[in-house]
């Protein structure tokens, strides 16, 4: 998908101006680009201020161990993510696909939900510069569009899409992609860690924002059906939605990741049945 140059970057708030002009590199953020994707539209401006009204309230947290590097890619990845919202993000999308957060190797290096970096670049065709986060785990560099490792849940998610779609356009007409967690975690010996894994006051503290993120990301895009991927998420949505009284139907897929043994057995045809059962496969092979 081809986009007119020139667009220039959201920027971050209120909170990143004022660091900006105390001098302050905010998280290793990559400056504005002028060769970067299309303008922003109505339904993308609105998701990516809630995002950004989400990190100022992470930014005022603090995780204790087993915790000890914590990255938002949503902050030193800025630029490749909001490539990826002003590209495929449009009103109308009907379907959005939740993940519960950031992989190592997938959206901690590009910024884009389920990120796996081939799939990112030569499928997706996100471009951009990725920054560091201030604190990294020497084993968990941040290396951007050029990490050379394959996360095997975002090449699985990104395949089965590419398989099933063709193009993104197939897909994006109908479906997003989002993340209810943009945080990664992870101990001391660089082992990643998911938000259910976090200590309970800490945890509870945690996916309550994120909780009330996504009722907000919800209610811009307008879609009418939510599907987790993966039990977590979508038990979080159907949750959440409910208490804040959103109306909106929430089914769930199998996670794609190689933790899961029965994802190893075929999580594509698990998938597509799925799908087909939920009356999908049809919209997003039409």
């Amino acid at each position: 998908m081809e986009a007119p140059p020139g667009r220039e970057r959201l920027e971050q708030g209120d909170i990143l101006q004022r660091e900006e002009s105390q001098g302050k590199d905010p998280a290793g953020l990559p400056g504005p680009s002028t060769d970067r994707c299309i303008s922003s539209s109505t339904t993308a401006s609105r998701f990516l201020q809630v995002e950004l009204e989400l990190n100022a309230r992470l930014r005022m947290m603090s995780f204790g161990k087993p915790v000890r590097y914590t990255y938002n890619p949503l902050e030193y990845a800025w630029d490749t993510h909001q490539c990826y919202v002003d590209t495929y993000c449009r009103g109308g999308q009907s379907i959005l696909f939740l993940g519960m957060n950031p992989g190592p190797f997938g959206m901690a290096q590009t910024g884009v939900p389920f990120g796996e970096v081939k799939a990112v670049r030569n499928w997706l065709k996100i471009t951009g510069r990725v920054g560091r986060p201030a604190d990294e785990h020497p084993k968990r560099r941040i290396t951007g569009l050029d990490c050379t490792q394959s996360e095997v849940s975002g090449a699985r998610f990104w395949g089965f899409f590419q398989e099933l779609c063709g193009e993104p356009h197939n897909f994006f007409r109908h479906c997003f992609v989002h993340n209810l967690c943009p945080l990664i975690f992870m101990n001391d010996s660089g082992k990643n860690l998911t938000p259910p894994e976090l200590p309970i006051v800490q945890r509870d503290a945690l996916l309550s924002c994120c909780d009330d993120a996504l009722c907000q990301v919800v209610t811009a895009l307008g879609v009418s059906l939510v599907i987790g991927v993966g039990k977590v998420s979508e038990q979080r949505a159907r949750r959440a939605l409910a208490e804040a009284g959103i109306k909106v139907r929430v089914e769930g897929i199998m996670h794609p990741s190689p933790r899961n043994p029965l994802a190893n057995k075929g999580w594509a045809n698990i998938v597509r049945a799925k799908l087909e059962e939920l009356g999908l496969l049809s919209l997003l092979t039409g």
